[in-house]
């Protein structure tokens, strides 16, 4: 990576691979078109590749960084449309998938993920999406855009891909009712705090490849102040860990995306948090 202000994710610790010969693919996405409160997603990407200079890349058990990283150029998303940006991401995903890696994405705003997902889908995979989140993210339009990140689930369910939402705890009357009338399997956050985590988190009839997509709101506010909406009453670490335990027990990551870190100037915990994060799902990802 050439990039000097984007270093190489672990890039202290694990040498990058080549192109070609690296399993995980690290894929900033600058993206920031609909937020509709807090701003600041668009240096997300910047901000976890820093802090994850400040890994160990010893996890306690393994260095899943030895199954080779490397840092793409960023997409910056400044100028395009949406379905330009989503265009190219999918076209890099799709370059990512042929070569049998592994695409990390970090965001920028959630809408990144629909880029990403319809790499999957053009090339006939069948997968499972599994969605952490503060918000369900069903509307059908939001401030009039279809493709804002207030949609992205409402976009997903019309690609055809199963999904299961954890952590929600916000939600409109309109996605209420679409949740409801789809029977979408969710475990709000609610309801982990009154009855616990499950032992079995995803159904067992669920695609045996999935695909993450972590909004960091999904963490309590007071761990994860850094994101445009921080609604309280959200996960903590170790119930997000287990739950990801859980839901890869068995199961194939193929890919997953990191989105809405809004960096707090002067505040370093959320991005570390979110670096770490990362860490834990190409770990899950490559064991």
């Amino acid at each position: 990576m050439t990039n000097s202000a984007y270093p190489s994710f672990l890039g202290l610790d694990i040498p990058p691979s080549s192109y070609g010969e690296a399993r995980i693919h690290i894929m900033p996405v600058e993206m920031e078109k609909s937020v509709s409160y807090g701003g600041g997603t668009a240096a997300g990407p910047r901000a976890i590749l820093q802090a994850s200079q400040q890994l160990e890349a010893f996890d306690g058990r393994t260095v899943p960084g030895q199954a080779g990283l490397f840092t793409h150029e960023p997409l910056k998303c400044l100028v395009a449309s949406v379905e330009e940006d989503l265009s190219v991401i999918t076209s890099e995903v799709t370059k990512v998938l042929q070569k049998e890696g592994i695409p990390v994405i970090l965001g920028g705003e959630h809408t990144v993920t629909l880029g990403a997902l319809k790499a999957f889908a053009d090339r006939g995979q069948r997968i499972g999406v599994v969605h952490f989140d503060a918000h369900a993210d069903l509307r059908d339009s939001y401030e009039g855009n279809r493709l804002s990140h207030a949609c992205v689930m409402r976009r997903v369910h019309e690609m055809g891909l199963p999904f299961v939402q954890i952590g929600i705890r916000s939600l409109s009357e309109e996605e209420h009712r679409f949740r409801s009338a789809h029977h979408i399997k969710s475990f709000d956050a609610e309801d982990l705090f009154a009855g616990g985590i499950p032992a079995e988190v995803l159904p067992r009839d669920f695609p045996e490849q999935i695909y993450i997509t972590f909004d960091v709101d999904c963490f309590d506010a007071s761990i994860m102040p850094a994101t445009g909406t921080p609604e309280p009453g959200g996960l903590t670490w170790y119930q997000v860990m287990d739950l990801l335990q859980k839901t890869s027990n068995g199961r194939k990551i193929c890919g997953c995306d990191i989105v809405e870190l809004a960096p707090i100037p002067g505040m370093h915990a959320p991005d570390f948090t979110a670096a770490k994060l990362v860490y834990k799902l190409i770990e899950l990802a490559v064991s």
